[in-house]
């Protein structure tokens, strides 16, 4: 059974939370690719849009956009995810993983897209300003 640590990212506010997910929780999320909008209430937070932004597998090797499917493959890297260069020009091969989310994922990155809207409360009370009468 698939169990992934999500760590859901507000831009909003800048701050970060952490969720497990496991067992018949974890299922919707296997398949999905980097970019892909989804419904929050697979995570547990009904009612927001969650984008895929990231991930790493159970070694350590990070997902990235550009690479086809769930696989672990070595590239040559000149920039971008999963590759820091030490010189200007230089580049390295690296091993990362694909960009779909299989079974050996164990984090996955989110982001909000979409909060849930809030609704106005009404009032059912009397109103307490008071008028001004003219005479």
């Amino acid at each position: 059974m698939a169990k992934f640590k999500i760590i859901v990212s507000d831009p909003e506010t800048g701050k970060s939370k952490t969720l497990e997910v496991d067992g018949a929780r974890a299922v919707p999320l296997v398949g999905r690719k980097l970019g892909e909008v989804i419904d929050g209430a697979a995570v547990g937070m009904s009612g927001h849009k969650l984008r895929i932004t990231g991930g790493s597998d159970k070694d350590g090797f990070p997902m990235r956009p550009n690479v086809h499917g769930g696989v672990r493959i070595r590239v040559i890297l000149s920039e971008g995810v999963g590759f820091r260069s030490n010189r200007a020009g230089g580049r390295q091969r690296k091993t990362l993983r694909g960009n779909v989310i299989t079974e050996e994922i164990v984090q996955i990155n989110m982001k909000i897209v979409e909060k849930p809207k809030k609704r106005k409360k009404k009032t059912g009370g009397k109103s307490t300003e008071k008028t001004a009468q003219t005479t």
